[in-house]
């Protein structure tokens, strides 16, 4: 297996701060959201927030893509480009990623907001979405010294299987570790077997980030911009990330907001 790199203590504080800032920029895009706005609004708003904290925006121009977040509305899996065209509508449900560098460090998170409030969103939309984020939670249940990634895939997988809900697990997108780089080892399944990967050790960080379809568990990948990915079907989809960081008794949620 490739090397994972362990932080030091001095390391830890500093992605403390990245992910603080990330929190904190998602914290106040959910007052944006709102019917008539643009993804490109949305866009321009993490942009902002993202200078006004020391910050810089790790996908502006992370392999070629153009944005400072990631939009990604109803059927959109993963890696929506935020558009002037694209406009919000009541009943949507958009998941919004940011990852914020700060002082040389990564904190990365997602999460999904309802358009117009989730009383306007489907059941369907309001179920899929809740149940996504309980899965990360479960997923960061398994998080401890001595367990294996493959142990966070599982329980996600045994979560979802259990509900009897029929939803589509995304395989091809998955959580990675993170620090100074934006994508490091290991490599984060939300599915798999226990006992399999790497073995979790205290100093080590990584995002869990699961995506589950209202359908299929196939995706697509554009062919005109080559980022966004959309659900075969053209069923919704829901995603939910952290950063976190594996600590001597079990693990620490990085990227954590008390309104999240």
């Amino acid at each position: 297996m490739s090397r994972v790199v362990i932080k030091t203590n001095k390391d830890i504080l500093v992605m403390k701060k990245a992910c603080a800032a990330t929190a904190k920029i998602l914290d106040e895009v959910g007052s944006i959201v709102a019917p008539g706005v643009t993804t490109q609004d949305i866009d321009d708003f993490v942009a902002k927030k993202t200078k006004e904290l020391g910050g810089i925006a790790a996908t502006l121009g992370y392999r070629g893509y153009p944005k400072s977040c990631c939009t990604s509305l109803n059927e959109v899996v993963c890696h929506g480009i935020p558009s002037k065209d694209v406009i919000l509508k009541r009943g949507d449900i958009i998941n919004v990623d940011c990852t914020t560098i700060l002082e040389g460090f990564h904190g990365d998170s997602s999460r999904m907001y309802f358009v117009g409030g989730k009383e306007s969103c489907s059941k369907e939309a309001q179920y899929l979405v809740d149940f996504t984020k309980e899965s990360l939670y479960v997923g960061i249940s398994a998080v401890a010294p001595g367990n294996r990634t493959g142990d966070i895939g599982y329980a996600i997988q045994k979560f979802v299987e259990a509900s009897g809900r029929n939803y589509g697990i995304v395989r091809e997108y998955t959580g990675h570790g993170i620090g100074r780089e934006f994508h490091e080892n290991p490599q984060i399944m939300h599915f798999g077997k226990k006992g399999t990967g790497y073995e979790l050790q205290p100093g080590m960080t990584f995002t869990i980030e699961p995506m589950l379809n209202a359908g299929t568990a196939y995706t697509v990948l554009s062919k005109e911009d080559g980022w966004t990915v959309t659900t075969k079907d053209g069923s919704l989809s829901a995603q939910w990330e952290h950063t976190v960081l594996v600590t001597r008794d079990g693990c620490e949620v990085l990227t954590h907001s008390d309104v999240f």
